[in-house]
C-alpha cells in the first residue's frame, strides 16, 4: 500500500470513497512523512510492543505503527472510516481495527490479549476538543500504560509541560506531571494536515512514572485542591481554597498548613510545585 503520508495518496483514497470530513469528529489527517516518523520515533516502538492507536482516521499513522510494532489495535469512532481502514491496512496482519468510542473500550482486555497484561504504548492524533478527557481517562483508569505519544493543539502541549510561575502552568500541567514526564518532541504547522486546522499543533510524549513518586494520601483531594487553586488564578491560595464549595477547610486550617510549609500567606497557587501541592494536601488530611 502506498504511504498515506504523501498527500496525493491521501487525496486518492478520499476520492475513492467519496469521504466527507465530519466536523463533529474534528478530523484532520496528517500528510507529512517527517512528522509521522517523528511520532513513531518518539513513541520508541519496537516489534515487542503492543500499540493502541486512538483515532486512526484513514490509517496514515497506523501504517507506520504496523511497520514497527508487534501488534496494533486501532480504535476509530467514525463508521465511515472503517471500510477505508480495512482497505489501507489490508497488507498488515498485525492490526485489529476496532469500531468504537475509546472511552468505552476495555483496554485491560486488549492488553491481556495482545500483551500478556504488560504496559501498552498509546499513540494518537486526537480531535482537540476531547484530548484532555482521553488523556486523563487513560491515566486515571490504572490500565497498564507505558507512554502516550499524542498530537495536540500546541497551546495544550505547552500547558502539559509547563512549570510553576509560567503563564501556561495550571491544573492540567500538574495533573499530567503527576502521572508522567512530559516532553514536546515536535511542533507541527497547519500545512501538515488535510484539511488545515486553524491552529498549530505539537507532538508531546508522556512517559508514565513507573512508581508513585509523591506519596499522596488522597488523590481525589489533591486534585480538588489543585483545581480550586487555579479556578480564580489571581486570588491568593488561601482565598481560592477557602472559597471552594467542595473543600471543607477553614481559613485558619489553610493558614496553619502554609505556615507549617514555610510559605507566605500571600502565596498564589501558580507558584507552588507539584511536590508542594502534595505536601499541602497531606497536611490538610490530618
Amino acid at each position: 500500500m502506498a504511504s498515506l503520508g504523501i498527500p496525493r495518496n491521501t487525496i486518492e483514497i478520499l476520492k475513492k470513497y467519496n469521504f466527507v470530513f465530519q466536523k463533529k469528529y474534528g478530523q484532520n489527517f496528517l500528510i507529512d512523512t517527517n512528522v509521522l516518523n517523528k511520532i513513531v520515533d518518539a513513541a520508541d516502538i519496537t516489534d515487542n510492543d503492543f500499540v493502541l492507536e486512538i483515532g486512526p482516521g484513514i490509517g496514515t499513522l497506523t501504517q507506520y505503527l504496523c511497520e514497527k510494532a508487534g501488534q496494533v489495535a486501532a480504535v476509530e469512532i467514525d463508521n465511515m472510516l472503517i471500510p477505508i481502514l480495512e482497505d489501507t491496512l489490508k497488507e498488515y496482519d498485525n492490526v485489529e481495527i476496532i469500531h468504537n468510542d475509546i472511552l468505552k473500550v476495555n483496554i485491560n482486555e486488549l492488553a491481556d490479549r495482545y500483551n500478556k497484561g504488560k504496559p501498552v504504548k498509546v499513540v494518537a492524533n486526537l480531535p482537540y476538543y476531547i484530548t484532555t478527557p482521553i488523556i486523563m481517562g487513560l491515566f486515571e483508569s490504572k490500565i497498564p500504560l507505558n507512554s502516550i505519544t499524542i498530537m495536540v493543539q500546541k497551546e495544550v502541549a505547552m500547558r502539559m509541560q509547563a512549570g510553576p510561575g509560567t503563564k501556561d502552568y495550571g491544573a492540567l500541567s500538574l495533573a499530567v506531571q503527576y502521572y508522567a514526564d512530559a516532553e514536546i518532541v515536535a511542533n507541527v504547522p497547519p500545512n501538515c494536515f488535510m484539511p488545515r486546522p486553524a491552529v498549530g499543533s505539537a507532538v508531546i510524549c508522556l512517559k508514565k512514572h513507573k512508581e508513585d513518586l509523591y506519596g499522596v494520601k488522597d488523590e481525589k483531594r489533591l486534585f480538588a485542591i489543585i483545581r480550586a487553586s487555579f479556578n480564580q488564578r489571581r486570588k491568593t491560595l488561601i482565598n481560592g481554597l477557602n472559597n471552594a464549595a467542595n473543600l471543607p477547610y477553614s481559613k485558619v486550617q489553610i493558614e496553619t498548613a502554609l505556615s507549617q510549609m514555610g510559605l507566605p500567606l500571600t502565596v498564589r497557587g501558580e507558584s507552588l510545585t507539584l511536590q508542594q501541592f502534595v505536601e499541602l494536601s497531606n497536611i490538610l488530611q490530618v
